[in-house]
């Protein structure tokens, strides 16, 4: 049965509800989830926002997704009442919206909720007049007053009375915090009068410093990461941290970087049995997840990971990017080679049911092997959480092994034959439910992941899936005039790509060829960044909007700059105008990025944990970006020994001779030789060209 004929079965048969509603036409999961609530939901469009118009009704905007826990609860406790229901459906326009579908959307009326209650998250629920303006919103509501917080029921009169009473202060404060909601596209951002013209005089090593600095505050150096419960991986900060360390020899940065990776590897947060990440730890030890997995969460793991362990050459390291992958693969890889977005966090009702171990159980699996792997995950007869055990190291595997008297081969030996034993009933458990719409950008993070693992571990298999994940994503996505859409599933594609698409898209297709030296690539990263520059440009600054020009359903047209649950697409394409205006001697995109990269730096400097992939760029301009050009002889197994290697942002390009094209000037007029030769360039002044990469490595270093 089709994943989503089965989430419409699931959904029917739980809700056992006689009530059908307009949402069980669409294709997302999420909205699904709702298709037989009695309320009469609509999707986010023109029906129901005309419906508002011409009713004057006030408009309710209920946001999460499907792998939200919250949103669960509040479906089960408020939108399945029928007497709730009846009060939603006399009063409002009730539309649900899957927020990894309309990203804008979620944008737009999150700020507006954390502009007037000082939080957000999931499920939000936001009121608005009939002509989309935000006025009254929060997050989760429960069916009775507790812990300080309204019942929903409540809201919902409160909204009712006011809407109907004070009509024309709401229309005010909605146009006010709309017009705040515009404004807030300028925060954090310097001047050019402030800057002047020469931004590169602004990046200095002293700034380097204080990002380090800054970001270390917050650094929590018994359990890593950064600060407290609940704790998310962060991998933008850990990423800064593994650069500042290969520029600096900084002790601090990789060791903080390590203790961060090392204890989400051995935490809970990390599927010791089936391998991947959860979104997020509720503690400060990282033992108990919030127990959805993200694709987008499982990318940027992988992808700091191979950096991690380009870096110090650990085992573990490599151990957890194969068993992620193979989850990633196993779990959330489609028949077209499109990545799934997520796995729910509940199954049968209950978090985490899927993934927890009582005592009793895994004694009776394991039989005499049960008394190691007990000690060595942390299983209990009482249990770690609930009653229950969630599998977690509490001490490192090489200091367990040596305590044992074994050695650490033997003792993974011995638990990978545990992990499959469990694995094999895990598997027959019913499963979280699969959120099964591939997203442009996310399946561009997982396509990066890829191919990074591909170099760092010389993994031909990992390259072959980069390759094909990406032949789906050109094919399946592309429109015919050369636009991309955001969401695929069943064969429809949907909505218009956004910034965030095409940028991790660009990055991936840079990155892509450098594993396989394809120019293709490269010509296809220009085209598309070209019409994100046509699109997407806010040509005051040179940042770019979130959406592109002529969309005519929002708003507000937001310019995103913080660094969230995934890399700002400003940010990402500060790296690829970077990159790309080097390797097609661009030098508008160059002096571009490094501009927008100028009017941030002093907000990133003081706040660098939410402007991560910010961070490492600046410091990467710092330091220099190095240009690499490996041309002749055995030009791919040369290629091969880089990518191996661990190297901050640069810009990588790899052939069998030296072309004659003008379209790649890091390649022309290199002198032809059966040797390999490795030039290290600046702005295409290139220093003596090498045949090994031990001294090219020693050049980066002299730089």
């Amino acid at each position: 049965m089709p994943v989503t004929d089965l989430a419409r079965s699931c959904y029917q048969q739980r809700t056992m509800s006689k009530f059908t509603n307009r949402l069980f036409e669409e294709s997302s999961p999420y909205l699904l989830q709702h298709a037989h609530n009695p309320v009469d939901w609509y999707p986010w469009g023109e029906e129901a926002l005309g419906r508002a118009r011409a009713e004057n009704k006030p408009i309710l905007v209920s946001i999460g997704y499907a792998a939200c826990h919250w949103c669960h609860v509040m479906e089960k406790e408020s939108f399945e009442d029928e007497a709730t229901a009846a009060i939603m459906n006399e009063h409002f326009i009730n539309i649900k919206i899957d927020r990894e579908e309309r990203p804008d959307l979620d944008h737009i009326y999150m700020d507006a909720v954390q502009t007037m209650t000082g939080s957000g998250g999931w499920p939000l629920n936001v009121f608005l007049t009939p002509a989309g303006k935000p006025f009254y919103g929060g997050t989760y509501f429960p069916p009775k007053a507790v812990y300080n917080r309204p019942s929903w029921t409540e809201v919902l009169h409160g909204v009712i009375n006011a809407y109907r009473d004070k009509q024309d202060a709401i229309e005010a404060q909605a146009d006010n915090l709309t017009q705040h909601l515009v404004r807030s596209n300028e925060f954090g951002l310097q001047s050019v009068q402030e800057l002047g013209e020469d931004f590169e005089a602004h990046f200095t090593k002293e700034k380097a410093r204080l990002l380090f600095t800054n970001v270390m505050k917050n650094a929590d150096r018994e359990e890593g990461g950064f600060g407290q419960a609940p704790k998310f991986p962060q991998t933008f900060t850990i990423r800064f941290l593994l650069h500042h360390y290969f520029y600096t020899k900084n002790e601090d940065a990789l060791r903080q970087a390590r203790l961060s990776l090392d204890k989400m590897i051995q935490g809970g947060i990390y599927d010791q049995l089936g391998g991947g990440f959860a979104r997020y730890a509720t503690d400060g030890a990282w033992l108990v997840p919030h127990f959805e997995k993200m694709l987008y969460d499982n990318a940027l793991l992988v992808t700091v990971l191979c950096e991690a362990f380009q870096l110090t050459g650990d085992p573990l390291y490599e151990r957890t990017i194969r068993q992620t992958l193979s989850f990633v693969e196993r779990e959330l890889l489609s028949p077209e080679y499109g990545f799934y977005s997520a796995l729910d966090a509940d199954s049968e009702g209950e978090e985490g049911k899927y993934y927890v171990w009582d005592k009793a159980t895994v004694d009776a699996l394991l039989g005499e092997e049960s008394t190691l792997f007990c000690a060595f995950y942390d299983v209990t007869t009482e249990g770690n959480w609930e009653h229950k055990n969630i599998l977690n190291c509490p001490v490192a595997p090489a200091a367990f092994a040596a305590a044992q008297g074994i050695t650490l081969e033997e003792l993974w030996r011995r638990m990978d034959s545990c992990r499959g034993k469990l694995m094999q009933v895990r598997n027959r458990r019913i499963r979280p439910l699969l959120d099964d719409k591939q997203l442009l950008g996310w399946n561009a993070l997982m396509n990066l992941a890829f191919s990074q693992a591909a170099g760092a571990l010389g993994s031909e298999h990992y390259r072959d899936v980069a390759v094909r994940n990406m032949a789906f994503l050109l094919s399946r996505f592309n429109q015919a005039d050369g636009a991309f859409h955001h969401t695929y599933k069943e064969g429809v594609a949907r909505y218009p790509a956004f910034l965030d698409d095409y940028s991790a898209l660009i990055q991936a297709l840079l990155q892509l060829q450098e594993v396989t030296s394809d120019t293709g690539y490269l010509h296809t990263a220009k085209a598309l960044a070209s019409r994100v520059i046509d699109h997407f440009s806010e040509p005051e600054t040179g940042f770019f909007f979130f959406t592109p020009t002529g969309q005519a359903d929002i708003i507000v047209r937001k310019k995103e700059v913080y660094d969230g649950a995934v890399p700002s697409g400003n940010a990402v394409m500060a790296i690829n105008l970077y990159s790309l205006g080097i390797i097609f001697d661009v030098p508008a995109w160059r002096e571009r990025s490094v501009r927008i990269c100028s009017l941030l730096q002093q907000t990133v400097s003081r706040y660098p944990g939410s402007f991560g992939v910010w961070a490492t760029m600046i410091q990467a301009l710092i330091y220099t970006i190095p240009e690499i050009a490996i041309i002749g002889g055995d030009f791919a197994m040369h290629r091969e020994d880089v990518l191996r290697r661990f190297l901050p942002i640069h810009v990588l390009q790899s052939a069998p001779t030296g072309p004659t094209n003008q379209d790649f000037p890091m390649l022309v007029n290199k002198p032809d030789s059966s040797d390999t030769a490795i030039f290290l360039c600046r702005d295409y002044a290139c220093q003596q060209p090498v045949n090994e990469v031990d001294m090219l490595m020693r050049q980066i270093d002299n730089v």
